[in-house]
């Protein structure tokens, strides 16, 4: 029988550790980019709900769960469990995976006063800031090449993505050569919000990337279409935007089944530097 986490107990460093705890090179390079996001691990840790943690945190609830979708995208496992809905906006906790990445950061922390103190002139953190680039596709999806099938220009690149799913992007022959392509190289899949598709079945195309999931939250808007966040089987999350008559045409609320699908060519593709 094991003995359940308590909620507001932070992660205790192992003695033994190694630093190199085999994350996804992202998800490895998000921590030392995007630190913000991966110190509300810290405060779910602590508080033990979303809400509370945004609060902790300073930021939106909403920003919150965005956070949450992205690092558990980038992760081969998630690292936040969590139930939506209830009192206090749903509860959350770290998963082993996600304590071991807090544990990272926290020992980054410390290397990283060290570096900045040994940087020789402000221009070349600027520098790093530029080689650093974000993006702002809402939809990243960690994932392998599995094959690379050319046709004439283009090249249409299979991806394995966690928990069997897969997926196609079609980009220039250029593009797959410069991003050094090939069976087994990390990438992750970008895709904007807008680009996605909810569907029916029978009004699926021919040839177009299709996702299976269930809609976990909807976030209606008085002046735009709604935000609708689809969680996948293999943890991961999508978000999609919808104008709200079309959610009501497909009779979509929280908590329904619903099918996504967009094409190839809407996938682009990053690698580490």
């Amino acid at each position: 029988m094991t003995t359940p986490r308590q909620v507001g107990t932070l992660p205790s460093p192992l003695p033994n550790e190694s630093i190199d705890m085999h994350l996804p090179t992202l998800l490895t390079q998000h921590i030392v980019r995007r630190p913000q996001r991966i110190a509300l691990l810290q405060h779910i840790a602590e508080q033990g709900s979303i809400t509370r943690a945004a609060k902790s945190a300073g930021i939106s609830y909403k920003a919150a769960w965005e956070a949450i979708d992205e690092l558990n995208n980038l992760a081969q496992t998630p690292l936040v469990e969590r139930s939506v809905g209830g009192k206090g906006g749903g509860g959350a906790r770290l998963s082993v995976a996600g304590e071991r990445v807090l544990r990272l950061y926290q020992r980054l922390q410390v290397l990283q006063s060290q570096v900045l103190d040994a940087a020789e002139e402000a221009q070349d953190l600027e520098l790093l800031g530029r080689l650093m680039l974000r993006t702002s596709a809402r939809n990243q999806l960690h994932g392998t090449v599995a094959s690379i099938h050319g046709h004439g220009h283009y090249d249409l690149i299979d991806l394995q993505l966690a928990g069997g799913l897969t997926l196609q992007a079609h980009i220039t022959r250029d593009s797959t050569q410069r991003l050094e392509l090939e069976p087994g190289t990390p990438v992750v899949a970008l895709i904007k919000a807008g680009w996605l598709q909810l569907i029916k079945p029978e009004a699926a195309v021919a040839g177009h990337n299709r996702l299976h999931g269930k809609i976990e939250q909807i976030f209606h808007a008085h002046d735009g279409p709604s935000e609708v966040r689809i969680g996948l089987p293999n943890g991961q999350t999508l978000c999609a935007l919808s104008e709200a008559q079309h959610l009501e045409t497909l009779a979509l609320v929280e908590g329904s089944e619903a099918l996504v699908q967009f094409a190839p060519t809407l996938v682009l593709l990053g690698t580490p530097l």
